[in-house]
């Protein structure tokens, strides 16, 4: 897996999660106030299209997780 994907898949999880937590409707409910990691997650990722920094990647970068131009790279 790529850094790319892990970023996509933890950030779907987390909103995931938040919804679940936070919607008043779902058996999970906890707090409303989960609603806010979703927005803080939503809000990460519009910053890092704009600015390509993110710290998850970053923190899998440093773990050895090969990046998507990496992992394409070692295909040819």
């Amino acid at each position: 897996m790529t850094t790319e994907r892990i970023v996509r898949a933890v950030a779907g999880l987390f909103v995931l999660v938040a919804l679940a937590l936070g919607v008043q409707g779902s058996p999970l409910f906890a707090s409303a106030g989960f609603l806010w990691l979703a927005a803080f997650v939503g809000a990460n990722l519009f910053q890092s299209s704009l600015t390509g920094f993110c710290p998850l990647e970053i923190i899998l970068m440093k773990a050895g997780v090969p990046s998507g131009a990496a992992a394409a790279a070692a295909r040819r």
